[in-house]
């Protein structure tokens, strides 16, 4: 379809679609899982940052983010972070669970939703 922007499509998935005003990123994971809960949600945070900025808007946009845990023990420890990320003010809704991730080394995984800035597509 002509009106959605892939970004960063291959056969499986986009890591983010664009459509009627809409940023909907795919679970964002981190690259490197030798690290801990807060190591790999900061990275995951730098990918979100990069993909809503690559559509055209950024985190104070985010309307809705999926925060998928391994364990409830990090829960504490990905808040900080979190805390840290998010713009005061601007916090978009959110769920946060645990749930058996793809690799057993993988900590955290999220998926979100943005609005676009006003006049980008």
């Amino acid at each position: 379809m002509s009106d959605m922007k892939r970004i960063d499509q291959n056969a499986r998935r986009s890591r983010a679609l664009v459509h009627n005003g809409l940023v909907y990123l795919s679970g964002q994971v981190p690259d490197d899982r030798s690290t801990g809960v807060r190591e790999q949600a900061g990275a995951v945070f730098k990918k979100i940052d990069e993909l809503l900025a690559e559509a055209g808007t950024d985190k104070s946009r985010l309307i809705s983010a999926q925060v998928w845990l391994k364990t409830m023990d990090d829960f504490a420890a990905f808040n900080e972070v979190w805390d840290a990320w998010v713009v005061p003010g601007q916090t978009p809704t959110r769920c946060c669970g645990k749930v058996e991730l793809n690799d057993p080394r993988c900590l955290v995984e999220i998926v979100a939703i943005a609005a676009l800035r006003n006049g980008a597509q």
